[in-house]
């Protein structure tokens, strides 16, 4: 059996504040396969988040494991944990993350000279910027990649957002309520382009999303309250 390509194994994470520990996730186990598309669904407060960026190797979990493709992952040394955040997983979340002063090429190359050493970069920097176009290309703004995050509109920047977090090919794409800036029309437009990407692709999709029609257009619906999964 092909092991997922993204796990959670009895997770569980907590803060402090004070003497006081404050449970967020309480022994979570979830898996999503390459190719599959699963929607986490659950009220503010539920824990959705800060699963995904436990999964995505932003924040460590206080217990239980991260594994990718069968491998523990959350216990590597820090800086190996960022490199493979960066090849292994794409983010996209709600509010874009975009440099203003950049272009949207530039916007994209910049996942890439995140991702490796600026000697590397400098030296790939021609074969960068031809993957990071082919990139906006894909994602329909071949005519916009000159463009400044101001002169785009809301749906333009999230798919700035999308061709940023796939030009390292990953293995999985995590959603953090892409479609919440967004009206209906174009919200529907971004979300069309992941689930297609993540066809084409084969990327396990993890969307995180209080909207229960768009949860029915994924695979599977996981359901989060008070830090378990109850469904």
């Amino acid at each position: 059996m092909t092991p997922a390509a993204l796990e959670a194994v009895a997770v569980t994470k907590h803060y402090r504040l004070g003497r006081q520990e404050i449970p967020v996730l309480r022994g979570i186990d979830l898996a999503v396969a390459a190719g599959e598309s699963v929607a986490l669904l659950g009220a503010s407060g539920a824990g959705k988040s800060t699963l995904l960026h436990v999964l995505g190797l932003l924040d460590a979990p206080s217990g239980g494991e991260v594994r990718y493709d069968g491998r523990r992952v959350d216990d590597l040394p820090v800086r190996e944990r960022a490199a493979l955040r960066h090849r292994h997983v794409g983010f996209v979340f709600q509010f874009y993350h975009l440099i203003p002063e950049l272009t949207a090429l530039q916007n994209v190359q910049l996942a890439r000279m995140m991702a490796i050493s600026p000697l590397a970069y400098w030296r790939g920097r021609k074969q960068a910027r031809a993957e990071a176009e082919a990139m906006l290309a894909r994602v329909g703004l071949q005519e916009r990649m000159r463009h400044r995050p101001a002169e785009l509109s809301g749906g333009e920047r999230q798919r700035v957002a999308i061709a940023r977090a796939l030009l390292a090919r990953p293995r999985a794409l995590l959603a953090d309520e892409p479609t919440g800036n967004l009206d209906s029309h174009t919200a529907s437009g971004v979300v069309e382009l992941m689930f297609e990407v993540a066809r084409q692709d084969g990327l396990a999709l993890l969307l995180v999303t209080h909207d229960e029609e768009l949860a029915r257009r994924c695979k599977r619906t996981v359901r989060m309250k008070d830090g378990r999964v109850v469904g």
